[in-house]
């Protein structure tokens, strides 16, 4: 794993987007169609616009699968990631081939039934964010890095939910869904490469457990570190609580 660290949030998106053309393109030159996952939320909006405007993307040839949504929760709310996933990626790039988490009805049959399709073929390239309470995907901590299933049905805690009261997305923590379908980490690591879209000051402790303290199921996120190919963008934010020394232990200097 590496950690890259840029000034602000906007240069953070255009590099991790400069990034992830750049992969797209090269996978697409040496295959007839490369395996996506996405994340979404409010970390991942100004990479993924700087993402869809890249030229010289066949997005015909990319099919997608995403990280997580809410159980019970329509795909017309504002907060499904459904919804995201189609109005800030699928729609613009005219990808073909995308399996939506229906959370709707069945959580655990589309959990299956996503994991069986995830499960037919290698996972070119992933992109992810890092929660406030340091989860990856919805695997809140303690997460579990030993199951082997590409989907979970997960209950969120409150620091979880909070975070998505504190975002905009609903009104209320009562409005947040308890229960998600997640994909694991153990799959979020199946990826060939990784992506990880973290800025902004509040994502700043949760940086410090993951990448300062130890490889845990109480710092989900920590399990990137495990990733050879796997990077990490940072701004000056979210980095700030890091510090040099555990920057320059994963590649990165923080910008004068």
């Amino acid at each position: 794993m590496q950690i890259k660290i840029l000034r602000d949030k906007s240069s953070l998106s255009r590099a991790a987007a400069e990034h992830a053309a750049n992969s797209l393109r090269s996978l697409l030159g040496e295959k007839t169609a490369v395996r996506l996952v996405a994340a979404t939320g409010a970390s991942q909006l100004e990479f993924l616009e700087a993402l869809c405007s890249a030229s010289d993307i066949d997005w015909s040839r990319v099919e997608l699968f995403h990280l997580d949504e809410y159980v019970g929760l329509p795909v017309a709310h504002p907060a499904s990631f459904r919804k995201y996933l189609y109005e800030r990626l699928v729609n613009k790039t005219g990808i073909k081939r995308f399996h939506p988490l229906n959370g709707e009805s069945a959580p655990q049959a589309v959990a299956e039934e996503v994991g069986r399709e995830i499960l037919s073929g290698p996972v070119d390239l992933a992109f992810v964010g890092i929660g406030e309470n340091g989860h990856l995907a919805f695997n809140d901590p303690p997460a579990d890095f030993e199951t082997d299933e590409p989907y979970l049905i997960v209950t969120l805690d409150q620091p979880c939910r909070q975070q998505q009261v504190n975002e905009g997305w609903f009104a209320t923590l009562e409005e947040v869904p308890a229960r998600a379908i997640s994909m694991s980490v153990r799959q979020i690591l199946r990826a060939k490469e990784i992506i990880a879209v973290v800025p902004d000051k509040r994502k700043a402790a949760a940086v410090k457990a993951c990448f300062a303290g130890a490889i845990s199921p109480e710092q989900p996120a920590s399990a990137l570190r495990k990733h050879a190919q796997a990077t990490v963008y940072l701004d000056l934010e979210s980095a700030s609580d890091l510090g040099p020394q555990t920057a320059a232990q994963f590649g990165a200097n923080l910008p004068t």
